[in-house]
């Protein structure tokens, strides 16, 4: 296991600076690194050169020696220059929070997908700091043969840069056919009628957890619900790749489900403009589902760098629910009350207030109140009704049985007697046989 000395940098006194700098542990730990040392440094801006300053590059070189750190990660991006000068000055390589994400999001891409949109960003953030991260790439490496220039060679760096280029054209281009897939299926499952649902959120927040919780519980019966659980684990990043799921709770509407990956601080733009296509699938919900981590004592923070992606990808105005997930393992006293005579208690999970839900998605406490409120949203968008569907129109019958709430099905001699909450969009259509 790498040992890795840890750099911060509060700059202004930062209200979020310690929370950045304990999160940047935890991403060195779910990169299989253990942390030997922390070095801190107050400056009112950051050094052009070395973004810290020459004085605490010292202090940082004597540290890595002593702890016997094999790594130095800053928490922050660093720039061509910096990380070269850093490079040369401290004689380990250098890492900033950027390539620690990528690093972690390149070990647990699973899909094809997932894997092209980790590769090209991780190809974005290292052309510009090729000399930096390889200082050898600087060398002369002339071509032999029919190959050969005839003059000095051409250098190495920009040989690898060609390449790099070349291959970020590519992954750029595939990742455009992937997401033309998706936009299709995504039209499909519009044109479905069915409800569309995302699970949005911090990382590590439950958001996984809460999707296999809905399948246990509301999973199709003609599916194996253990072969369509994700990955869920107590880790930044355990899952990458975004999964749509239907969900057909009894008595309620049938919606698909889809998680997301997750945000955090400072997530690099690049990597959210790869998985800008992935993360399409919050933008066109019909509702969120926004999963905090109630037992963070960060949740407020965490909130905020949601709601702050959410907005850079145009999705700050679907409506939400908010999930105070992982509701169990916090005191008493944080728990609201649900009424003016409720007493906030664990035994009495879940709490509901207006939209927000406390509950836990481990220990299952919540999903039937979590759907009524689903419900709820959802039926501004819906109406009641009783409809006489002749034997002639059996596609209307199967129709409305896969898309509505069916509360009761009668078979007269003139046809097929419902009583649905539909569509409004679906009782226009279908009120013809309204009776």
């Amino acid at each position: 296991m790498e040992k890795a000395l840890l750099v911060g940098v509060d700059l202004n006194n930062e209200e979020d600076y310690k929370l950045s700098l304990e999160e940047l542990g935890n991403l060195a730990n779910a990169c299989d690194m253990e942390v030997v040392g922390i070095v801190e440094q107050n400056l009112p801006e950051i050094h052009k050169a070395f973004y810290i300053g020459t004085g605490k590059v010292d202090e940082v070189k004597e540290e890595a020696a002593e702890s016997g750190a094999d790594v130095v990660i800053f928490d922050n991006s660093l720039s061509p220059m910096q990380l070269r000068n850093l490079q040369d000055k401290i004689g380990l390589p250098i890492m900033d929070r950027s390539i620690l994400i990528l690093d972690i999001f390149a070990k647990r891409a699973r899909s094809v997908e997932a894997k092209l949109q980790v590769e090209a960003a991780r190809l974005q953030y290292m052309l510009p700091r090729l000399v930096g991260l390889h200082a050898a790439l600087s060398r002369q490496g002339g071509a032999s043969g029919s190959m050969s220039n005839r003059g000095s060679g051409e250098k190495k760096l920009e040989l690898d840069r060609r390449v790099l280029e070349h291959r970020l054209a590519e992954c750029r281009r595939e990742l455009k056919e992937i997401s033309a897939q998706r936009r299709v299926q995504r039209k499909q499952r519009a044109e479905s009628g069915v409800p569309r649902i995302a699970l949005v959120g911090y990382t590590n927040a439950g958001k996984s957890t809460l999707l296999n919780a809905m399948l246990d519980m509301y999973g199709s019966d003609e599916i194996n619900t253990e072969d369509k659980k994700v990955m869920e684990k107590d880790m930044l990043f355990a899952t990458l790749d975004t999964t749509v799921r239907r969900i057909e709770p009894k008595d309620h509407h049938a919606f698909l489900l889809s998680d997301t990956v997750g945000f955090i601080h400072k997530l690099p733009h690049h990597l959210t403009e790869a998985f800008r296509s992935t993360l399409e699938e919050a933008k066109e919900a019909d509702i969120l589902l926004q999963v905090i981590d109630y037992s963070d004592g960060h949740y407020k923070e965490q909130i905020a760098v949601t709601q702050k992606t959410l907005k850079e990808l145009g999705a700050e105005n679907i409506p939400i629910l908010y999930i105070y997930n992982k509701s169990d393992k916090v005191d008493e006293d944080m728990l609201p009350t649900a009424g003016a005579n409720a007493k906030a208690s664990k035994n009495k999970l879940p709490i509901v207030i207006g939209d927000s839900i406390y509950m836990s998605a481990k220990e299952k406490a919540g999903l039937e109140e979590l759907v009524i409120l689903i419900e709820k949203k959802l039926s501004c968008g819906y109406k009641e009704c009783s409809l006489l569907i002749p034997y002639t129109d059996g596609k209307a019958v199967s129709y409305l049985n896969e898309n509505a709430v069916v509360y009761d099905t009668q078979y007269k001699e003139d046809g097929v007697l419902l009583r649905v909450n539909c569509k409004t969009q679906d009782y226009g259509y279908y009120k013809k046989y309204m009776v």
